[in-house]
């Protein structure tokens, strides 16, 4: 099994930033994918951010720019910087992880997600 620990969800104002983290631990052999989903109210779950070991991050179009995900080399931890947060941002943001248990078979995971709120 694998836990995924997200962080870092709260109430801001309009312009202010925040940082997500979201740490996998468990019976991981390898982890080639750390993303960020999200999904307000009343709408589908959506793109934020993924990184893929090898390639180069994906962002929605919408939020390039303002967010930035990282993941240190070495970490099975991945970061969502985002700026300049709008109450459209309001959501609450889900960590994906993607990769191989010890026994070489494939996993995906959801975290529990973290309430981002976004209001004057």
């Amino acid at each position: 099994q694998v836990q995924l620990v997200e962080s870092g969800g709260g109430l801001v104002q309009p312009g202010e930033s925040l940082v997500l983290s979201c740490k996998a631990s468990g019976n991981i052999l390898t982890i080639n994918t750390m993303g960020w989903y999200r999904q307000a109210p009343g709408k589908e779950r959506e793109l934020v951010a993924t990184t893929t070991i090898g390639e180069s991050p994906n962002y929605a179009d919408s939020l390039k720019g303002r967010f930035t995900i990282s993941r240190p080399n070495g970490e099975n931890t991945v970061y969502l910087q985002m700026n300049s947060l709008i109450p459209e941002d309001t959501a609450v943001y889900y960590c994906l992880v993607r990769g191989r248990y010890m026994d070489f078979r494939d996993f995906g995971y959801w975290g529990q997600g973290t309430q981002v709120t976004v209001s004057s």
